[in-house]
């Protein structure tokens, strides 16, 4: 089994020179994210995640999470090295200092989470779903509630999850039965069922706050009548001194896990809430505002597993790479008296480099709308807040959607370059096949991420934030223009079709979303890819101007002409795609919606 090492390089070049990581240590609370600090928190997370969670990653997979007697026991080392993560501050890297957090930004936490999730995707789904309820429970808890849970899901002594989907409601939300019956002393005993609740039980921590969607008896129909509730899994008691104490199981169990395609590692439940009586919880924020306030767990797990895209198929490269190296098989295209690496071929070049190009413009984007989000948190001038805020809400279902579809796409060309030997488990590539596939369904499937990019993010607001997004990437054409050399012509000329291409896709939705929506939807989910395939381009573009900055100013490292390279490499193979995806969208409605459903 091959090792992984985190893409430290890649990750500094990527925070100092694209993302501006110098910008964001300038924003208020977060001086202390310098460059020097940043890279020290890198170099250590890349050692505990090649040297702790990756090995545990195939024997995770093997053995799996169990299940009995309504409780999960996690595969062997999962338990230990969750300990570890704690004691090392891992889960308290961006938390609010105030509860114990270290409070550094969204841009440095979103690098040390992509080596969590490429060295064992299915460990660092524990902590995704605990920082997600942190980010609810301080926006929307009481003063209590943060007092009573916050400290310890920010330490990660406890953990945390997100109860929404039942079996009758899965991306309908209106249809959730869940029930909330208030008990007159401000708590309430919630009843019903949960499915797919990632890390729902486990063994690794010794408390769990559920933050379960929920109906009081007097809530109105559909959306608006949702409210949210925190559901420990042990009661929590103020000990009489400021502090807190675990006291009896509350009655929220994991009645069974599921049977899935990968992440066997991470426990999958079917969660039964108030089978004994009713699970006791209370009401986060107001009543009937649950939707919203889940959405803030939704935004943020939105993004971590896009990242989740970026990360399989960085660890999918690294394996394939390393078996291209050492696996001797055929001889050289031009001919040879032996056999060769198969790195040597081209067609096995050609499908590294697309998994080498699209990661590095997939970690590009996603680092770049981490900053953004920073900003928005943190800069003292309000439109700059707004601005890099409407950024970030447009990008976040291209980070989701475009990477983890990518990601699926670079796992199978990892299997692909191992030929016959992928398809067998013990060789491990796979495993992050199987691993990467739930992510364009978690927390939104492409198809409702598209419908959200489309309909919210760019037909509500007449286009002026994607419009202006365009500007900045044409802004980047014009000085890619300037370079001399073939790579920066091909890189300029690549560009300028993919804006054209984003124009006229853009416009036609802008023009026709109100007249003709269902035509309009059917081509959502090429207009995501054809975003997230320029916006690429467009990092990549803006990666390749640095390299070339770095050589002319007498730098020799090896990495910037690389940079270059993959610039170019991407504008030649990926970027050929925004001609057809623009097409998909503008004349793709009329075929998608003529067929009668009894033709299916």
């Amino acid at each position: 089994m091959s090792s992984y090492t985190a893409p430290l390089k890649d990750m500094h070049f990527v925070l100092t020179e694209l993302a501006g990581l110098d910008k964001v240590a300038a924003l208020p609370g977060y001086e202390e994210a310098s460059a020097d600090v940043v890279e020290a928190i890198l170099d250590e997370s890349a050692k505990f995640t090649g040297g702790v969670l990756a090995p545990l990653n195939f024997s995770g997979d093997q053995e799996g999470a169990h299940w009995a007697d309504k409780a999960v026991t996690m595969p062997k080392g999962f338990k230990e090295a969750y300990r570890q993560f704690v004691d090392n501050g891992w889960n308290a890297l961006s938390g609010n200092p105030e509860h114990g957090g270290q409070g550094l930004p969204k841009v440095v936490s979103a690098a040390v989470q992509e080596m969590w999730k490429s060295a064992n995707i299915s460990f660092s789904l524990c902590p995704l779903l605990t920082l997600g309820a942190i980010e609810a429970l301080e926006l929307a808890g009481n003063d209590e509630q943060k007092a009573m849970y916050l400290p310890n899901m920010i330490s990660g002594k406890w953990t945390g999850t997100m109860n929404i989907t039942e079996p009758q409601a899965g991306s309908d939300l209106a249809a959730i039965r869940s029930r909330a019956v208030p008990q007159g002393d401000g708590t309430y005993r919630v009843f019903g069922q949960k499915i797919f609740i990632t890390y729902g039980d486990h063994d690794m921590a010794e408390n769990t706050i559920h933050l379960v969607l929920a109906r009081t008896p007097d809530a109105p129909e559909g959306v608006k009548g949702i409210s949210l509730f925190a559901v420990p899994k042990f009661m929590v008691n103020a000990d009489g001194s400021g502090g807190y104490t675990l006291g009896a199981r509350n009655d929220a169990y994991c009645v069974s896990i599921e049977h899935k395609l990968g992440i066997h590692a991470s426990p999958t439940c079917v969660m039964a809430l108030g089978d004994n009586g009713g699970a006791i919880g209370t009401l986060v924020g107001q009543a009937n505002q649950g939707l919203k306030y889940m959405f803030v767990m939704m935004n943020a797990a939105r993004f971590a597993v896009g990242l989740e895209g970026v990360a399989l198929g960085e660890r999918a490269y690294q394996h394939a790479v390393a078996y291209a190296r050492d696996r001797v098989q055929g001889r050289a295209i031009e001919g040879s008296a032996s056999g060769v690496p198969i790195i040597q071929h081209p067609d096995i070049r050609r499908m590294l480099m697309l998994m080498r190009s699209n990661v590095e413009a997939m970690r590009a984007l996603a680092y770049s709308v981490a900053a953004a989000h920073d900003a928005a948190a943190r800069h003292p001038d309000a439109a700059e807040r707004a601005q890099n805020q409407a950024y970030v809400d447009l990008m976040i279902p291209v980070v989701k959607g475009w990477s983890t579809e990518t990601g699926n796409e670079l796992a199978y060309l990892g299997v692909q370059v191992h030929g016959g030997m992928g398809f067998i488990e013990e060789t491990g590539a796979a495993q992050f096949m199987r691993d990467v596939r739930i992510t364009t369904i978690y927390e939104g499937t492409t198809g409702i991420q598209a419908n959200d990019l489309m309909g919210r993010k760019i037909a509500r607001e007449g286009g002026a934030t994607i419009k202006a997004v365009i500007g900045t990437m044409q802004q980047t054409r014009s000085e890619v223009m300037k370079q001399t050399g073939a790579e920066f012509a091909a890189i300029a000329a690549a560009l300028g079709r993919g804006i054209e291409a984003l124009e006229l896709a853009t416009d036609y939705i802008v023009a026709n979303y109100g007249s003709d929506v269902r035509a309009v939807a059917a081509g959502a989910v090429p207009f995501l890819l054809l975003m997230g395939v320029v916006s690429g381009g467009w990092m990549m573009a803006r990666a390749a101007l640095v390299a070339q900055g770095k050589i002319a100013g007498g730098d020799a490292d090896p990495f910037y002409p690389a940079k270059i390279a993959t610039a170019h490499f991407y504008a030649d193979h990926v970027m050929a795609a925004a001609a057809g995806l623009a097409q998909e969208v503008v004349q793709g409605g009329a075929s998608a919606l003529s067929l009668d459903e009894a033709m299916f």
